[in-house]
């Protein structure tokens, strides 16, 4: 994308607590390079108040395809049962887009090939978890294994379908709980809003089948912590985040919010937009 020295402009499609939270910060940490110029969410009145909180007018659109040919780039923060289709219609108009349902794009080969191929871009923010630089160096060794050790609040996982098929009464734990044991593939199917981190992980390193997922909960917990530990050819590496969650969305952590927002500083401060 090459354009002169206009400001990028972002679409945000999905005016929820992360996709509200990103449009915000545009406008206090990239104003200078960016601009908020669409907003599209399914339920129209989340659009219409995340306007009244930003200093752009006439942004909602009515439609998809409206959001589309008002930006340049596309934030994605929807985790609809359609999040691939969506996103590989954005690519297909040579937009460049902003993962944040990492967990729908495991299987990311495709994707990523479709992105070069129209020449557009597609970020993926490192989220709530730390080391994600020294597992992509580890994978160009030999990894052996990686264990992801997840710890969340009991209210985290409210109205979670898997919790609920297993009838597990939340308010029933009493002390730290494994809800969840297993490969990669199934805790981002059971898991779609609390264990994106795990397919960040999994594209980072191509080792899917090295990677084993542990989730649990318990009443004292009070942040969102994600262990990692990595062993392979190069060593042995660990690395713990103990992350404040989302004020908005208590499935989220905070940090996840603020990666995303790094990457589209770095993003706007490489692309060249213009006329």
């Amino acid at each position: 994308m090459d354009r002169g020295k206009s400001k990028v402009r972002v679409g945000i499609l999905g005016c929820g607590a992360i996709g509200s939270r990103i449009a915000r910060s545009i406008k206090r940490e990239c104003g200078d390079k960016a601009t908020v110029t669409a907003l599209f969410d399914i339920n129209p009145a989340k659009s219409k108040d995340l306007q009244k909180h930003l200093p752009y007018k006439n942004i909602v659109k009515r439609s998809y395809p409206q959001l589309l040919d008002s930006c340049d780039l596309m934030v994605e923060a929807v985790n609809a049962p359609d999040t691939r289709a969506i996103v590989r219609r954005a690519l297909s108009a040579k937009k460049d887009v902003l993962v944040m349902s990492v967990g729908k794009f495991l299987d990311g080969g495709s994707i990523v090939k479709m992105a070069y191929k129209q020449g557009a871009r597609l970020l993926i923010p490192s989220g709530a978890v730390a080391g994600i630089d020294a597992v992509k160096a580890a994978a160009l060794g030999r990894i052996e294994r990686i264990t992801l050790t997840t710890r969340k609040p009991v209210y985290g996982f409210n109205d979670n379908a898997y919790v609920q098929k297993r009838r597990i009464n939340l308010s029933q734990i009493k002390k730290e709980t494994v809800l969840f044991e297993g490969g990669v593939r199934e805790a981002v199917q059971c898991f779609p809003q609390n264990i994106n981190v795990a397919a960040t992980i999994a594209l980072a390193c191509g080792a899917r089948d090295k990677m084993r997922i542990r989730i649990s909960t318990s009443p004292e917990f009070k942040v969102n912590s994600h262990e990692l530990e990595v062993i392979g050819a190069f060593g042995r590496m660990s690395a713990k985040t103990e992350n404040v969650v989302c004020p908005d969305n208590p499935k989220t952590s905070f940090l996840a919010v603020l990666s995303a927002v790094q990457a589209l500083k770095q993003y706007f401060q490489e692309v060249k937009i213009g006329t």
